[in-house]
Protein backbone atom coordinates (compact mmCIF):
# COMPACT_ATOMS: atom_id res chain seq x y z
CA UNK A 1 0.00 0.00 0.00
CA UNK A 2 1.34 3.41 -0.99
CA UNK A 3 1.89 6.21 1.58
CA UNK A 4 -0.93 8.21 0.00
CA UNK A 5 -3.34 5.32 0.41
CA UNK A 6 -2.23 4.89 4.02
CA UNK A 7 -2.89 8.57 4.78
CA UNK A 8 -6.28 8.38 3.07
CA UNK A 9 -7.24 5.32 5.12
CA UNK A 10 -6.14 7.05 8.32
CA UNK A 11 -8.20 10.11 7.41
CA UNK A 12 -11.33 8.05 6.82
CA UNK A 13 -11.03 6.17 10.12
CA UNK A 14 -11.13 9.40 12.11
CA UNK A 15 -8.79 10.81 14.75
CA UNK A 16 -6.83 8.42 16.90
CA UNK A 17 -5.34 8.64 20.37
CA UNK A 18 -2.35 10.62 19.09
CA UNK A 19 -4.53 13.30 17.47
CA UNK A 20 -7.30 14.10 19.97
CA UNK A 21 -10.00 16.61 19.19
CA UNK A 22 -10.93 19.59 21.32
CA UNK A 23 -13.90 17.74 22.78
CA UNK A 24 -11.71 14.82 23.80
CA UNK A 25 -9.18 17.14 25.46
CA UNK A 26 -12.00 18.89 27.34
CA UNK A 27 -13.37 15.48 28.37
CA UNK A 28 -10.02 14.49 29.89
CA UNK A 29 -9.57 17.82 31.68
CA UNK A 30 -13.08 17.77 33.15
CA UNK A 31 -12.54 14.14 34.15
CA UNK A 32 -9.36 15.04 36.04
CA UNK A 33 -11.14 17.90 37.81
CA UNK A 34 -14.01 15.57 38.72
CA UNK A 35 -11.56 12.98 40.05
CA UNK A 36 -9.84 15.62 42.16
CA UNK A 37 -13.16 16.78 43.62
CA UNK A 38 -14.10 13.18 44.40
CA UNK A 39 -10.78 12.63 46.19
CA UNK A 40 -11.29 15.76 48.30
CA UNK A 41 -14.82 14.57 49.08
CA UNK A 42 -13.62 11.33 50.66
CA UNK A 43 -10.51 12.74 52.35
CA UNK A 44 -11.74 15.96 53.98
CA UNK A 45 -12.63 15.90 57.66
CA UNK A 46 -15.30 18.59 57.34
CA UNK A 47 -18.63 16.96 56.56
CA UNK A 48 -20.24 20.06 55.07
CA UNK A 49 -17.22 20.63 52.82
CA UNK A 50 -17.43 16.98 51.74
CA UNK A 51 -21.05 17.50 50.66
CA UNK A 52 -20.12 20.67 48.74
CA UNK A 53 -17.21 18.97 46.98
CA UNK A 54 -19.62 16.19 46.09
CA UNK A 55 -21.64 18.85 44.26
CA UNK A 56 -18.54 19.67 42.20
CA UNK A 57 -17.90 16.00 41.42
CA UNK A 58 -21.47 15.32 40.34
CA UNK A 59 -21.51 18.52 38.30
CA UNK A 60 -18.35 17.38 36.53
CA UNK A 61 -20.05 14.11 35.62
CA UNK A 62 -22.96 16.10 34.15
CA UNK A 63 -20.48 18.06 32.02
CA UNK A 64 -18.97 14.78 30.83
CA UNK A 65 -22.41 13.64 29.69
CA UNK A 66 -22.84 16.90 27.80
CA UNK A 67 -19.52 16.36 26.04
CA UNK A 68 -20.73 12.88 25.03
CA UNK A 69 -23.86 14.45 23.44
CA UNK A 70 -26.13 12.87 26.08
CA UNK A 71 -27.98 16.03 27.03
CA UNK A 72 -30.97 14.27 28.60
CA UNK A 73 -28.77 12.17 30.91
CA UNK A 74 -26.79 15.29 31.82
CA UNK A 75 -29.88 17.19 32.92
CA UNK A 76 -31.18 14.14 34.79
CA UNK A 77 -27.83 14.09 36.58
CA UNK A 78 -28.27 17.75 37.54
CA UNK A 79 -31.92 17.48 38.59
CA UNK A 80 -31.75 14.19 40.52
CA UNK A 81 -28.26 14.08 41.98
CA UNK A 82 -27.44 17.77 42.39
CA UNK A 83 -31.02 18.81 43.10
CA UNK A 84 -32.15 15.90 45.27
CA UNK A 85 -29.38 13.66 46.57
CA UNK A 86 -27.05 16.43 47.71
CA UNK A 87 -29.95 18.34 49.29
CA UNK A 88 -30.92 15.11 51.08
CA UNK A 89 -27.36 14.71 52.36
CA UNK A 90 -27.23 18.29 53.62
CA UNK A 91 -30.67 17.85 55.20
CA UNK A 92 -29.43 14.72 56.96
CA UNK A 93 -26.32 16.52 58.19
CA UNK A 94 -28.42 19.31 59.62
CA UNK A 95 -30.84 16.89 61.28
CA UNK A 96 -28.04 14.92 62.92
CA UNK A 97 -26.40 18.15 64.15
CA UNK A 98 -23.15 17.42 62.34
CA UNK A 99 -20.23 19.68 63.32
CA UNK A 100 -19.54 22.57 60.96
CA UNK A 101 -15.76 22.59 61.42
CA UNK A 102 -13.19 19.80 61.37
CA UNK A 103 -14.48 16.55 62.84
CA UNK A 104 -11.86 14.09 64.15
CA UNK A 105 -14.56 11.40 64.18
CA UNK A 106 -14.73 11.55 60.36
CA UNK A 107 -11.60 9.36 60.12
CA UNK A 108 -12.41 5.77 61.08
CA UNK A 109 -8.85 4.48 60.70
CA UNK A 110 -9.75 2.22 57.77
CA UNK A 111 -8.31 4.59 55.17
CA UNK A 112 -5.91 2.05 53.61
CA UNK A 113 -8.56 -0.64 53.40
CA UNK A 114 -10.95 1.81 51.76
CA UNK A 115 -8.19 2.88 49.34
CA UNK A 116 -7.53 -0.74 48.37
CA UNK A 117 -11.22 -1.42 47.79
CA UNK A 118 -11.51 1.77 45.72
CA UNK A 119 -8.52 0.85 43.55
CA UNK A 120 -9.82 -2.67 42.93
CA UNK A 121 -13.30 -1.34 42.09
CA UNK A 122 -11.87 1.32 39.75
CA UNK A 123 -9.64 -1.16 37.91
CA UNK A 124 -12.50 -3.64 37.55
CA UNK A 125 -14.87 -0.95 36.26
CA UNK A 126 -12.34 0.40 33.75
CA UNK A 127 -11.57 -3.12 32.52
CA UNK A 128 -15.26 -3.98 32.05
CA UNK A 129 -16.03 -0.72 30.23
CA UNK A 130 -12.97 -0.92 27.96
CA UNK A 131 -13.65 -4.57 27.16
CA UNK A 132 -17.31 -3.90 26.39
CA UNK A 133 -16.79 -0.78 24.24
CA UNK A 134 -13.37 -1.51 22.75
CA UNK A 135 -14.46 -0.97 19.14
CA UNK A 136 -17.27 1.53 19.79
CA UNK A 137 -16.82 5.19 18.88
CA UNK A 138 -19.27 8.02 19.48
CA UNK A 139 -19.79 10.46 16.64
CA UNK A 140 -19.72 13.72 18.57
CA UNK A 141 -20.54 15.71 15.44
CA UNK A 142 -23.55 13.55 14.56
CA UNK A 143 -27.06 13.40 16.01
CA UNK A 144 -27.66 13.26 19.74
CA UNK A 145 -27.14 9.76 21.12
CA UNK A 146 -28.73 10.13 24.56
CA UNK A 147 -32.17 11.24 23.44
CA UNK A 148 -35.21 11.14 25.69
CA UNK A 149 -36.83 8.31 23.71
CA UNK A 150 -33.81 6.00 23.81
CA UNK A 151 -32.99 6.73 27.46
CA UNK A 152 -36.62 6.29 28.54
CA UNK A 153 -36.94 2.94 26.79
CA UNK A 154 -33.74 1.62 28.36
CA UNK A 155 -34.60 2.99 31.82
CA UNK A 156 -38.16 1.67 32.06
CA UNK A 157 -37.46 -1.65 30.34
CA UNK A 158 -34.18 -2.78 31.89
CA UNK A 159 -33.43 -0.56 34.91
CA UNK A 160 -36.77 -0.21 36.71
CA UNK A 161 -35.86 -2.35 39.74
CA UNK A 162 -32.44 -0.70 40.40
CA UNK A 163 -34.09 2.72 40.05
CA UNK A 164 -36.78 1.84 42.60
CA UNK A 165 -34.21 0.25 44.91
CA UNK A 166 -32.24 3.48 44.87
CA UNK A 167 -35.34 5.48 45.79
CA UNK A 168 -36.03 3.14 48.74
CA UNK A 169 -32.40 3.49 49.84
CA UNK A 170 -32.65 7.28 49.83
CA UNK A 171 -35.91 7.10 51.80
CA UNK A 172 -34.25 4.83 54.36
CA UNK A 173 -31.36 7.28 54.69
CA UNK A 174 -33.76 10.15 55.35
CA UNK A 175 -35.69 8.13 57.94
CA UNK A 176 -32.40 7.16 59.61
CA UNK A 177 -31.35 10.81 59.80
CA UNK A 178 -34.67 11.73 61.43
CA UNK A 179 -34.34 8.90 63.97
CA UNK A 180 -30.78 9.90 64.84
CA UNK A 181 -31.79 13.53 65.23
CA UNK A 182 -34.48 12.61 67.80
CA UNK A 183 -32.04 10.72 70.00
CA UNK A 184 -30.74 12.62 73.00
CA UNK A 185 -27.75 12.04 75.23
CA UNK A 186 -28.63 10.83 78.79
CA UNK A 187 -26.33 13.52 80.18
CA UNK A 188 -28.27 16.17 78.27
CA UNK A 189 -31.53 14.72 79.61
CA UNK A 190 -30.17 14.96 83.16
CA UNK A 191 -29.08 18.57 82.61
CA UNK A 192 -32.49 19.45 81.19
CA UNK A 193 -34.20 17.82 84.15
CA UNK A 194 -32.02 19.73 86.61
CA UNK A 195 -32.69 22.97 84.78
CA UNK A 196 -36.44 22.34 84.86
CA UNK A 197 -36.34 21.54 88.60
CA UNK A 198 -34.44 24.75 89.32
CA UNK A 199 -36.94 26.68 87.25
CA UNK A 200 -39.84 25.24 89.19
CA UNK A 201 -38.23 26.16 92.48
Amino acid sequence: MSPAATLAAAATTGPGFLSPTGVEIAFVLVGLATLGAALVTVTTKQLVHAALWLVVALGGIAVEYLLLTAEFIAWVQVLIYLGSVVVLLLFGLMLTKAPIGRSPDADSGNRWIALGVAVVAAVSLVWVVVDAFRTTRIDLDGPVQGSTKVSGEILFQHWVLPFEALSVLLLAALIGAIVLSRRTDPAEDAEDADASDKGQR
